[in-house]
């Protein structure tokens, strides 16, 4: 998972400073490209002309607002009904999980004949480099993967869906397909023997049964697929290495590879709740869209339309999975039943169903010795985020032996502490109005009740004297209490605001740390803006 660039790579929607960089390539490359529409496409130079200013308008233009993209709402009443029961959750846990776990390497990428520093790999020979990736299924055997041990883990630390790898870029496959051998359940890899190897299976039914809803990430790309990377070919970009329009059977022979590989997760792996596509730039692209690409790329790059009939792969996976949430990210349409920024959180509530998706640590798959956020920094991430509407899904990269570091166990003991004492605060809310201001963020139930989580600094280990807010005002007969404490507190108006007291003895005995709450029976009508429902 890395910075998607055009809505073109793996996740995320990209800020516009990176979209304008693109859209100042050099004269040299660009004056090259139109050169090629006119001498081997056949364009004239009106229409060349015509196709270049609207794609560097479109670049400079387009992205305006980071994530307002257009939404399509659904309309099947039982998909509805499942994704408010997912933005009730607010916290889940991804999961990404592969052989390239055990060279602590960016999950795919490594393999990737892209001119990005991220991508970049240990051995210079890329032929070399990746026959020694791919042998890595000879070496992958996670003995120590224990699903229940991880599931105690996050529910005790508030988290109520998984969305778990089954095959990231690279073709591997966590599951028992049968369409390929490149697979943990595949003879060459040493775990195959082992009666949990269908660590998909063993990791959703576990999962399950501790009352978690269930995603399963899927790659579209499959860069180990001889249909999507043929063998008789380089592969310059992440991009089919054939053109699609000349080998059509081919690439026919690809779509096919992947409805059964999705068929197969939503037919033998029990109930599934959220199907999460990743690699947004194997979808439908309009010659302008492809042209606009290739102009604000900083390096080479071959886009093409890449057509794997989500219609019927999205009818296929609902029949079998009645209510499915479709996630295809990056590729606004019917089926992208909520987005996700990756990595960032965005600055107001955005007018769609939302999910931040963030490492624990730095990287999505597992590193030796990796930095990871404090509790402090991931409690003040889960009520920023949910105080805008969003979920909040944290990623955790299991070891070449199926742990989790220590430090992810510590983090979330931290996270459920806090959330035992608040939970109330997030599950079921929604944003209202003003959302917030200083250090409060609120949130609010569908009755009214009110919440304003005072979130303190990285030094502060003690509540304030008093909370307040200028822009809301409790009701008359509100009452207002801390969670924690039964104890009702003193409050007063202050203009359009109110100020609250904190009871000493909470100063002085908080029940927990980093963020405190004040519930608000009822606010005035009038003191805030209109609730913000997605």
């Amino acid at each position: 998972m890395q910075a998607e660039k055009h809505g073109y790579s793996s996740m995320r929607y990209l800020p516009i400073s990176c979209i304008s960089k693109g859209s100042r390539n050099s004269f040299r490359a660009t004056k090259a490209f139109v050169s090629e529409l006119i001498l081997k496409e056949g364009y004239t130079m009106r229409k060349t002309l015509l196709i270049l200013l609207a794609a560097m308008l479109f670049a400079n233009l387009s992205f305006a607002q980071e994530y307002l993209q257009k939404y399509y709402p659904e309309t099947d009443t039982l998909v509805l009904k499942k994704l408010r029961k997912w933005q009730d959750a607010k916290f889940g846990l991804l999961m990404h999980w592969g052989t390239y776990s055990q060279w602590g390497v960016v999950e795919s990428w490594s393999i990737c004949a892209e001119d990005e520093g991220w991508e970049r790999r240990s051995d210079s020979n890329y032929t070399d480099y990746k026959q020694k990736y791919e042998n890595l299924i000879t070496t992958f055997d996670p003995i120590k993967f224990d699903p229940n041990k991880w599931a105690e883990a996050a529910k005790d630390a508030g988290m109520r869906y998984i969305v778990f790898t089954t095959k990231h870029h690279d073709g591997f496959c966590m599951f028992d397909t049968k369409t390929t051998d490149y697979k943990i359940t595949g003879q060459q890899c040493p775990f195959h023997t082992d009666p949990r190897a269908n660590v998909t299976k063993e990791i959703f039914n576990t999962f399950r049964d501790n009352g978690f809803m269930i995603g399963a990430y899927f790659s579209k790309p499959d860069w180990h697929c001889p249909y999507y990377w043929w063998p008789n070919f380089a592969t310059p970009d992440r991009n089919p290495n054939y053109s699609v329009k000349r080998y059509p059977d081919r690439w026919q022979q690809f779509v096919e590879f992947t409805q059964t590989q999705i068929d197969e997760l939503m037919s033998n792996y029990g109930r599934m709740d959220i199907l999460w596509l990743d690699g947004g730039w194997v979808r439908k692209k309009t010659e302008q869209e492809i042209i606009q690409e290739k102009l604000t790329a900083d390096y080479p790059v071959f886009p093409q339309s890449q057509d794997i009939d989500m219609p019927l792969n999205v009818k296929n996976a609902r029949q079998k999975q009645p209510g499915l949430i479709v996630v295809d990210r990056a590729v606004p349409g019917p089926y992208q039943d909520y987005l996700t920024p990756e990595n960032t959180v965005p600055d107001k509530p955005l007018p769609y169903p939302w999910e931040t998706c963030m490492p624990m640590g730095t990287s999505w798959s597992y590193v030796p010795h990796d930095k990871y956020k404090s509790v402090h920094e991931l409690i003040g991430l889960l009520v920023d985020i949910v105080s805008k509407g969003g979920n909040f899904l944290l990623n955790i990269g299991p070891s070449p032996e199926g742990e989790w570091s220590p430090n992810a166990y510590d983090r979330l003991k931290g996270v459920a502490a806090w959330m035992k004492v608040n939970g109330g605060a997030i599950y079921g809310t929604h944003p209202v109005s003003p959302y917030k201001e200083g250090k409060v963020r609120l949130t609010q139930l569908d009755d009214g009740t009110t919440y304003a989580i005072y979130l303190a600094n990285k030094d502060e280990d003690r509540p304030p004297q008093k909370i307040w807010m200028t822009n809301i005002q409790p009701a008359n007969g509100a009452k207002l209490t801390m969670f924690g404490s039964n104890k009702e507190l003193k409050w007063q108006r202050v203009g359009q605001g109110f100020e609250a007291d904190v009871p000493q003895e909470f100063q002085d005995h908080p029940p927990c740390h980093d963020a405190w709450v004040l519930k608000i029976s009822r606010i005035k009508s009038n003191s805030a803006d209109e609730s913000f429902n997605n």
